[in-house]
């Protein structure tokens, strides 16, 4: 019978944020994998958890993760941690997760801890869409690419950043977006030092120029959206209002080409033909 991996989210900072269920699995399983046996050792002592350690990395082997499958195919029960946060997002365990489905391994996930949510929580920006860009590129074509995805997508983006690098990202940034663009940048996030830095990006890469110390959360707030054009109807009845409220015709074609994306001219004929829909219509003071 096939075993069982589970995903664990494991603490961002305090040790005391994870759930009563991922303590309970990381006791139960046959191993824990984890990024770095030593700084999951601290979590797994800080809550009395005896189970062993085992190394899966960004430089575990296909051979060794072959095998990791393998064993749990035979019904091993292994659960899986990152350094900190959700494992999988942005971190080596995804390899593992691929091979494990496809050997028809159940593969549950333990929810918890999240930088990129939390950073989302506490950034004070509006964020009913965003995206996870993980990490960027230190240099080059993909990371020019994401910088201009980052400013002209309309949802906002949330990215991971080193400190030593997050002032000249911001940076760039700011000379892509326009002035007003704002951001969080989010700092050691449940930890001693934390520090939440809110502003435009312009202010964050001034704040940040000479860089910090500690793990950065960024979130940039989405592009600015485009309004959808109204339709023929919608202006039509706009238009037909206005009349109703003894406007004439040319001042209520002279608001719609101020707030639509009509030219006088293509206002002037719909005002017009909402006004005289029979060749007369029923105002006289149109100016026409």
């Amino acid at each position: 019978m096939a075993g069982l991996l589970s995903l664990v989210a494991t603490p961002i900072g305090n040790l005391d944020d994870i759930t009563l269920r991922a303590l309970r699995t990381l006791r139960e399983a046959d191993a824990i994998l984890a990024e770095d046996t030593r700084r999951t050792g601290v979590l797994t002592s800080h809550h009395g958890i005896a189970t062993r350690l085992r190394s899966l990395h960004a430089h575990t082997g296909d051979g060794q993760l072959d095998a990791i499958a393998a064993e749990l195919a035979a019904g091993a029960r292994f659960a899986l941690v990152s350094d900190a946060g959700t494992p999988v997002v942005s971190d080596p365990g995804h390899a593992l997760v691929e091979r494990a489905v496809a050997l028809g391994v159940t593969v549950e996930g333990i929810p918890g801890p999240s930088a990129v949510t939390t950073a989302v929580a506490v950034s004070g920006l509006p964020c009913d869409q965003f995206r996870f860009v993980g990490f960027l590129a230190r240099t080059g074509s993909k990371r020019a690419s994401a910088l201009e995805s980052i400013v002209h997508d309309t949802a906002a983006s949330v990215f991971f950043e080193a400190p030593s690098r997050v002032g000249k990202t911001l940076s760039e940034l700011a000379a892509l977006a326009e002035p007003t663009r704002r951001a969080a940048a989010c700092r050691e996030l449940t930890k001693l030092h934390e520090e939440v830095r809110r502003g435009t990006l312009g202010e964050l890469a001034a704040y940040f120029a000479e860089g910090a110390r500690g793990e950065f959360t960024v979130v940039v707030e989405g592009a600015p959206r485009q309004q959808a054009p109204d339709t023929t109807e919608e202006l039509e009845a706009r238009a037909a209002s206005l009349l109703a409220e003894g406007n004439a015709v040319k001042t209520v074609a002279k608001a719609l080409a101020a707030t639509t994306t009509l030219s006088r001219a293509e206002a002037y004929d719909l005002v017009l033909r909402v006004a005289r829909p029979d060749g007369s219509g029923p105002h006289g003071n149109d100016d026409a």
